[in-house]
This record gives structure tokens, C-alpha cells and sequence, in this order.
């Protein structure tokens, strides 16, 4: 991976759009995330 270029929110998708100097996008859904972090929280009580 090159240098990170940008990191921007996308409120229309709700995901986190990191752009790369290589031509390279990273997309993090913020919504799923979230979902995961809720779900593995109750597990472990």
C-alpha cells in the first residue's frame, strides 16, 4: 500500500472511504461495524 491520500466520512453510504496514493480505496461501513461491536459486547457478558 502507498501513502494515505484521504480519509473522508460518506454520509450517503455511511461508510469511511480511506484513498490511497496507489490508485487504491478502502471502504469501512460504519454500520457494520458497529453491529459487530454491539453483538460481540453482549456475547461476552
Amino acid at each position: 500500500m502507498k501513502a494515505l491520500l484521504s480519509c473522508e466520512f460518506n454520509m450517503d453510504t455511511d461508510c469511511i472511504e480511506l484513498k490511497y496514493s496507489g490508485g487504491s480505496i478502502i471502504s469501512i461501513n460504519c454500520s457494520a461495524v458497529e453491529e459487530e461491536v454491539a453483538n460481540s459486547r453482549f456475547q461476552r457478558v
